[in-house]
């Protein structure tokens, strides 16, 4: 319901718009028109001032004159690209000619590759390299073929220019994760609009990359690093190619999905009919486009556009994708995390092991090439190198010995203002921002990988370049003082270290009031790290609330919205006129839910979850009756939520030592939430198989119990609809550790900055926020359709205090019993259940 409320609301208005702007277009044509028609004066005549009444009309008319004609220019583009696009839609030929062609060109290949074959088992080597090169040479020349490509794309004489339209109205459509996306992009082609809507969807290369040799590195970083490495090698072959007139075989380094053409075959499929992020990739591989790049050349002409909110929200990726918000609408969905991600996007962190290993290759390599570097740049680099001493300082060791070796004297968490780390560390007098440059240049290049050499000058065209130093030192350096590459640290073998010193020092760049760097050292060196820590997530979200015409910040669970007000926008510097805040309630009927507060258990124990008492046997002992109780009456799924991994993993444990874990087996099927990410599916897999089991056959065994955490993997995007979840439980109040240094550097700074609310002070009201959107996601789980029913336990007699009460979503809230004792809940889950279950 959320999903087709935003695409309506936002799509219609957004056809509307578009057709006003025609109508005014027109209008305007029409008035500049009449406006510079012939005047009836004569271009001799004079005015009282001796000026020629001509000139003066025509300086008059001028921004006139140039109006019309860029509106002109507008309609004449406009109606190319979709007279285009309407060729490619009703032109089946012309659609898959790129496939056909393809084909034949695979074909060709192969039949060569065997004759290839044939002939070096039937002739010598001299034939053999004969074939090589004409047949090759003949395979190239038809693909490269500027007539025949322009025949299969469609293009005749225009360039591609037709489709480059700044003035395109955009809706940026951001969600958290990729299957939220898929799932958005989905309700699009189902809804009204998907027909007529040119959508595009972006994402990571991680998600997006069709060449398998990339994809199977696995991490993000290294998949980035190996793109961007392929690349330069297209870049320096073709340039190589140019220079000595000839043609050469692809290197195998070269991706085959990097190709314009193909990828403008890929723009046209996308703007033509709308697709999600798995079509997009499936279509990449059919027609051998890279998916990542060609749906970036859809942007200037789409409609829609659907990314990873990460994207839109960092600058510098948002450059980097061509994303311009100027008066544009942009759409943040499953946004109840916002806060914390912009401030997790914007901080940095760096460990002691990989300022001294950055160092190691640094140093190195400006000892080698020393004397074929130009002065700037070997000033640069030595200014590099002061830094990376430095904060390897900071942190108690010294850069010339193995950071897995350096005991740190003083052990613990530091936190410092951006100044005083500065001028503490001696780096007050760098300029950071020329340094960062230098930095960028180092941190794509892969340590221990086949990458080509970094140029740092123009005139350095064959100096073999940082990298291939580096393949001599992935070995390690026999050298006394030169530190190894720890074991804990494999991937940055093959992911520079210089990535996240790039990070670093950009965060540092912020204002000092804006952050905090927190020092931690912790045994040695090299498992001691330096943190940078966003206080004023405000600061970076500012340019997109500027420049964009509304933005719209959504959430199936937004409560409490207090803080989006104050620490996002407000202090963003947006007019509290402009913030309009709508809620509305939910689908399902009042009866089909019921949330109750329990104040204690079974045995009368008062239900308090804090960190003195959650620990005591006789809370979980509590705990387990009350799930043992409910598991008896509630058919199918029932999920319980914990406050953390750690604490469900102690209550398990102390369940099966006093048995009530057996107890729980023989009613329901227990299931706990896995930590790895990779193995949640077939643990809902299995969930859900046993629930359909024993509705389908009955018997003592009435379902399965999923314990869970809150803030994990099943606590959001998890849909535990119909019998999948009928009741979910709360264990507690999932307060954050409140002795985080970086929590309470947060608390101190809210405090600061921020007006007390409603007579609390603004790091308690943070502290509560966190708890109850926390609560209010996991919670909202189980409801997921009109005719879905469940019940709600918050197992904590606090939830009742009236600042937490109030801080339920209203749906749930004004459904909400709070009972003191648990045998006037167990009389309400029984009374509901019978006709819940006749009304399924």
């Amino acid at each position: 319901g959320k999903s087709l409320s935003l695409i309506c609301g936002a799509l219609a208005w957004l056809r509307d718009w578009e057709e006003k702007r025609r109508q005014e277009e027109e209008q305007l044509l029409a008035l500049g028109q009449d406006a510079l028609s012939p005047q009836q004066e004569r271009p001799g005549s004079a005015d009282t001032a001796g000026q020629p009444d001509w000139v003066t009309a025509f300086v008059q008319r001028k921004e006139e004159r140039d109006m019309v004609d860029r509106l002109k220019e507008e309609q004449i583009r406009r109606k190319k690209r979709e007279d285009r696009l309407e060729k490619i839609r009703q032109n089946v030929q012309l659609k898959y000619a790129a496939k056909r062609k393809r084909c034949e060109e695979d074909e060709a290949k192969r039949l060569l590759q065997l004759s290839k074959e044939a002939l070096s088992q039937g002739a010598g080597e001299g034939a053999l390299d004969q074939l090589d090169h004409n047949e090759e040479e003949l395979i190239l020349a038809e693909y490269e073929s500027d007539d025949e490509k322009k025949v299969v794309s469609g293009l005749e004489e225009d360039d591609d220019d037709d489709l480059e339209e700044e003035h395109v109205t955009k809706i940026y459509y951001c969600s958290r994760t990729h299957s939220q996306l898929s799932q958005f992009v989905r309700e699009v082609q189902k809804s009204p609009f998907g027909k007529d809507t040119r959508l595009v969807s972006l994402g990571s290369r991680q998600n997006l990359c069709v060449n398998e040799e990339v994809r199977c590195l696995g991490a993000l970083q290294l998949i980035n690093d190996r793109c961007m490495e392929m690349q330069k090698n297209k870049h320096e072959k073709k340039s190589s190619e140019e220079n000595e007139g000839k043609k050469r075989r692809v290197n195998r380094t070269v991706c085959p999905f990097y190709s314009f053409e193909q990828m403008q075959f890929l723009r046209d499929e996308v703007l033509v009919e709308v697709k999600d992020i798995e079509q997009l990739v499936s279509l990449g591989r059919e027609i051998k486009a890279c998916p990542y790049y060609g749906s970036r050349f859809a942007i200037p002409a789409a409609q829609l556009v659907v990314l990873p909110y990460q994207m839109l929200l960092h600058e510098p990726t948002r450059n980097a994708a061509g994303i311009k918000l100027k008066d544009q609408v942009v759409i943040i969905d499953e946004a109840h995390n916002l806060i914390d991600t912009i401030t997790c996007i914007h901080s940095a962190e760096v460990s002691g092991s990989q300022l001294c290993c950055a160092h190691s290759q640094l140093s190195q390599y400006m000892e080698r090439y020393r004397k074929r570097l130009k002065a700037k740049n070997l000033m640069y680099i030595k200014q590099i190198l002061y830094l990376l001493e430095q904060f390897v300082a900071m942190l108690g060791g010294n850069v010339n010995q193995n950071p897995g070796c350096q005991v740190v004297s003083q052990t613990g968490t530091v936190l410092k203002s951006i100044n005083d780390f500065l001028f503490q560390s001696q780096i007050d007098n760098i300029n950071l921002f020329k340094v960062m440059q230098m930095v960028s240049l180092g941190a794509q290049v892969r340590y221990g990988g086949p990458a080509s050499a970094v140029k740092t000058n123009k005139e350095n065209q064959k100096l073999a370049g940082l990298q291939d130093f580096l393949l001599t030192l992935q070995q390690g350096s026999d050298k006394e003082g030169d530190p190894p590459v720890e074991a804990e640290h494999d991937q940055l073998r093959t992911a520079s270290p210089l990535m996240q010193i790039e990070g670093f020092l950009s965060a540092l760049t912020n204002a000092n009031q804006d952050g905090r760097v927190i020092l931690n050292r912790q045994g040695t060196v090299g498992q001691s790290s330096l943190k940078f820590l966003l206080l004023n997530p405000a600061v970076h979200f500012a340019k997109v609330v500027e420049e964009c015409r509304a933005v719209i910040i959504a959430g199936g669970t937004m409560q409490p919205v207090a803080d989006f007000r104050e620490q996002l926008l407000c202090c963003a510097g947006v007019d509290p006129a402009r913030i309009v805040e709508f809620s509305c309630g939910h689908v399902i009927p009042p009866e089909n839910i019921l949330p109750i507060i329990l104040c204690s258990g079974p045995s009368n124990q008062q239900l308090e979850f804090t960190y003195q008492t959650r620990d005591l046997p006789q809370m979980m002992d509590e705990t387990g009756r009350i799930l043992c109780n409910l598991c008896n009456v509630i058919p199918g799924g029932v999920v319980c939520f914990f406050p953390s991994y750690e604490y469900e993993k102690q209550v398990y444990g102390h369940w099966e030592k006093t048995g009530l874990l057996s107890r729980l087996a023989a009613r329901k099927k227990i299931f706990q939430e896995p930590k790895k990410a990779n193995q949640v599916e077939q643990v809902l897999v299995e969930y859900a198989k046993c629930i359909k089991r024993c509705s389908q056959t009955g018997g003592q065994m009435t379902g399965a119990l999923l314990l869970s955490v809150v803030g994990g993997k099943m606590s959001e995007g998890i849909n535990f609809s119909d019998d999948l979840g009928r009741c979910v439980i709360m264990v507690g109040m999932p307060y954050p550790n409140i002795k985080s240094p970086e929590l309470q550097e947060k608390m101190t700074w809210l405090d600061k900055t921020m007006p007390r609310a409603g007579g609390q002070a603004p790091s308690r009201v943070l502290i509560e926020n966190l708890c109850m959107k926390a609560v209010n996601q996991s919670i909202g789980r189980a409801i997921r359709h009109q005719k879905d029913f469940a019940s709600i336990l918050l197992l904590d007699h606090r939830y009742a205090r009236p600042a937490i009460f109030n801080k339920l979503p209203q749906w749930i809230r004004e459904r909400t019993q709070v009972k003191p004792a648990f045998g006037l809940a167990f009389a309400e889950l029984r009374k509901v259940r019978t006709p819940c279950i006749l009304c399924h």
